[in-house]
């Protein structure tokens, strides 16, 4: 072994170490954003929930604002991975499969929530993450319904940028509302219908256009 793969051998351990100190904090300020908000949860109560001191927190995020914008990447890298794209299924089945595999990732559904609401308070330090990402949703579902209109899957009269705000809109919903009615609410089947209702039926192969 040569002395710089010695080093970086070396390195290996307290690098490890330091992460999954790091995965703790993040895991823990998870639960306490998710339950209690950003502003009504403290940096003492994750502190607490990771079992450390809110001084040795604060060596791996310097801010409650770093935190928060820390958890909030975590949960996008959770949902990603959880649930990669897969370019060959159509864009409704994407939807359909990630509605699912949200609700099955412990606390996902919850912190996206309370902290998107709190975001429209004053000052809030998450406020630029959600209008980016609302932006982003709306121009890739504008670019999905737009290519469905290209192949005349767009009922008539239905416009591509607002069927996608629609979606947005009508997602984040279902998702406030199964939080409060668990068994009462079907996120994916409530999706489904607004696809029934924008899209037209895909045509079978093979079947006889009537031209």
């Amino acid at each position: 072994m040569t002395t710089k793969e010695g080093n970086r051998s070396g390195r290996r351990g307290p690098y490890a170490k330091s992460e999954a100190r790091r995965r703790t904090i993040l895991d823990a300020a998870h639960a306490v954003f998710a339950g209690r908000g950003y502003r009504g949860g403290s940096l003492q109560e994750v502190a607490d929930q990771a079992g450390m001191s809110q001084t040795s927190l604060l060596h791996y995020f310097p801010s409650k604002s770093d935190l928060l914008m820390a958890v909030l990447a975590r949960r996008d890298e959770i949902t990603e991975t959880a649930n990669p794209a897969d370019m060959a299924e159509g864009f409704a089945e994407v939807v359909f499969r990630t509605a699912k595999y949200n609700e099955d990732i412990p606390g996902v559904i919850e912190l996206y929530t309370v902290l998107c609401a709190e975001s429209l308070t004053e000052g809030h330090p998450g406020r630029e993450y959600f209008m980016d990402r609302f932006d982003r949703l709306r121009r890739s579902y504008t670019r999905r319904f737009t290519e469905l209109q290209g192949e005349g899957r767009l009922r008539p009269g239905v416009e591509p940028a607002q069927a996608a705000a629609s979606l947005v809109g009508l997602w984040d919903g279902l998702q406030t509302q199964w939080l409060l009615a668990p068994d009462e609410i079907d996120v994916a089947q409530g999706l489904r219908g607004f696809f029934e209702l924008v899209l037209l039926p895909e045509p079978v192969a093979g079947q006889d256009s009537g031209k």
